[in-house]
């Protein structure tokens, strides 16, 4: 019997992934919290912070393949978070505009049966155009960046800020599905 598969995260963007290449799955959203003060290399903190997820997901189910992801944002050797207010979400997002910056999401996957937890991370360059401080504002008052990593989602409005990408769209999304595709392969999940 194939164990269930279990999304240790809350984000609305990944569960859609999911759907979107018909996997079967339930969320039970980690409480694992993230420490800001970690000095780690982007792709180090990103793969710490879904394993911790995973991991802390697997501690409360009985059985099951847990999937944890965490997305950094970096720009010229600074992380750059969920902004914490509108200010903040300017100020993010002048620092990208006509720059290029790297998105690293962190994937972890813990099988609860054989208590082994398989990472890995995937790294996407994206480019911005240079966008106007009026086009700014009224991006942060839709209300989309307020809940993610750099404080834009590619996904929604903030498409029309990028340029190009060298690397997974999915990944800047929030879940490379390729890379996660080749670790539940390793697992032994049917993804097909």
């Amino acid at each position: 019997m194939m164990s269930k598969l279990i999304l240790a995260s809350a984000s609305p963007r990944r569960a859609s992934l999911l759907r979107q290449v018909c996997l079967d799955f339930k969320v039970i959203p980690s409480r694992f919290d993230e420490d800001d003060t970690l000095q780690m290399s982007p792709k180090k903190l990103a793969v710490h912070f879904a394993r911790s997820k995973a991991e802390e997901v697997a501690s409360r189910v009985e059985e099951g393949i847990i999937i944890g992801a965490d997305t950094v944002v970096e720009l010229n050797g600074e992380l750059l978070g969920k902004p914490q207010s509108t200010e903040e979400a300017f100020l993010t997002l002048k620092k990208l505009s006509g720059d290029v910056h790297q998105v690293t999401t962190g994937l972890a996957v813990t099988d609860k049966e054989k208590n082994v937890t398989r990472t890995a991370y995937s790294t996407t360059r994206v480019w911005f155009r240079p966008v106007k401080e009026e086009e700014i504002t009224a991006y942060i008052a839709s209300g989309e960046p307020m809940d993610k990593a750099g404080a834009y989602g590619i996904q929604g409005r903030a498409a029309m800020f990028v340029n190009k990408i060298e690397g997974c769209y999915f990944n800047v999304v929030g879940l490379p599905l390729s890379k996660l595709a080749e670790i539940l392969t390793d697992v032994r999940v049917k993804i097909f």
